[in-house]
């Protein structure tokens, strides 16, 4: 019990309450705590003489405990002075009868509103991708200030460092795809075709989308937290302050950055994931690498690998566009650096699925 705000005397007859301090908003939480200790199992003598200030936060406190204690026992008040009488009928008097309702939002309002968050923040993407767009046009028009050091360390950033868990994602997705057709083909004495399914599919769709979604989770969320973090400490409020687009110093060089190490790491995911696959066809198909890399030459087609090398910078736009731009939208408190990076990374791997599927569907119909 803290002594400062009150003070209870166990006696054989009754509970004596003696307040004491200020009871004002400021200490509420500390009166209330004390307030809920008390047992009103018994008379309860209430001394008010005590109290140095008040509010009305502090004689609500007191009117909605002294009204839960007359229910339950026989209530006193002593040594209240006229001025926190007043204050008492005042509130009293003022006092809503009824609670107001809780207005609950119906299915449809929740419809409306998302909608309307999601259509604001689309135009908010059109808005930055101009920024960005007139930012490449300066580039073009002022090659000389191209910034290669920035472009190059986010190479090394997003490209080289990336290479182990590329290497290692892109040699099981070719492991497994061996490993769960083998047994189908098996059944049919097409053993050799497994080259056909595991090439084709790797270097045509598997690869690219594969390393895209890696990246997305691994660079894309690296950079709404980089350009989160400046926005928070007013970075980049300060770039602009002294004449720097951010769009031309931030977000352009990761976007070219990304869109030239992307073809590289999905052409190093291919030759990573194809040599999966035959290892895993030597394992379960006991296909010599000989035969698998012959059989390799007759079918896998030079446009496949191209096909998919070609997704590559577009993938890479859609990454480091969407990375860049959740960074754009962090607000003042740390908490919406953790939501906006879930919602790049969300929003990069559904866009580039969406790209993928778009590229499958034209591709076909163009019989290529």
């Amino acid at each position: 019990m803290n002594e400062e705000y009150l003070r209870i005397e166990q006696n054989h007859d009754h509970i004596k309450i003696v307040s004491l301090g200020e009871w004002t908003l400021y200490h509420e939480p500390q009166i209330f705590r004390a307030l809920k200790k008390i047992i009103p199992d018994k008379k309860i003598i209430w001394d008010l003489s005590g109290i140095k200030s008040f509010d009305s936060s502090g004689v609500m406190l007191f009117s909605t405990y002294f009204e839960q204690f007359k229910k339950r026992c026989e209530v006193e008040i002593v040594g209240y002075t006229p001025k926190q009488e007043r204050m008492y009928l005042l509130l009293q008097k003022n006092r809503a009868t009824e609670s107001i309702p809780i207005r609950h939002e119906n299915f449809f309002e929740r419809i409306g509103k998302n909608t309307a968050a999601s259509y604001n923040e689309f135009v908010q993407y059109l808005e930055f991708s101009g920024h960005v767009v007139s930012a490449f046009l300066y580039y073009l028009k002022y090659p000389k200030n191209f910034r290669y050091k920035e472009i190059i360390y986010h190479i090394r950033l997003s490209g080289m460092n990336a290479i182990l868990i590329i290497a290692l994602t892109s040699f099981l997705v070719g492991l497994v795809i061996s490993y769960q057709s083998a047994v189908q083909l098996a059944k049919f004495g097409a053993d050799l075709f497994i080259v056909d399914m595991a090439s084709i599919s790797i270097t045509r769709e598997l690869g690219p989308l594969v390393t895209a979604i890696v990246i997305a989770g691994r660079s894309g969320s690296a950079y709404t937290a980089q350009i989160g973090a400046m926005k928070i400490t007013e970075e980049i409020s300060a770039m602009r302050t002294m004449g720097f687009d951010p769009f031309y110093f931030l977000v352009l060089p990761r976007v070219i950055a990304l869109m030239i190490a992307l073809p590289l790491l999905i052409f190093l995911a291919d030759m990573i994931g194809i040599f999966g696959s035959m290892f895993a066809a030597g394992l379960e198909l006991n296909i010599s690498y000989a035969q698998f890399i012959d059989r390799l030459q007759e079918v896998l087609e030079a446009k496949h690998f191209w096909i998919g090398i070609i997704k590559g910078p577009f993938f890479a736009v859609l990454i480091a566009m969407i990375g860049c731009f959740r960074g754009f939208q962090v607000t003042n408190d740390t908490e919406s650096i953790g939501a906006q990076t879930t919602a790049s990374v969300v929003n990069s791997i559904f866009f580039v699925i969406a790209c993928d599927a778009i590229f499958s569907v034209i591709l076909t119909e163009w019989d290529i």
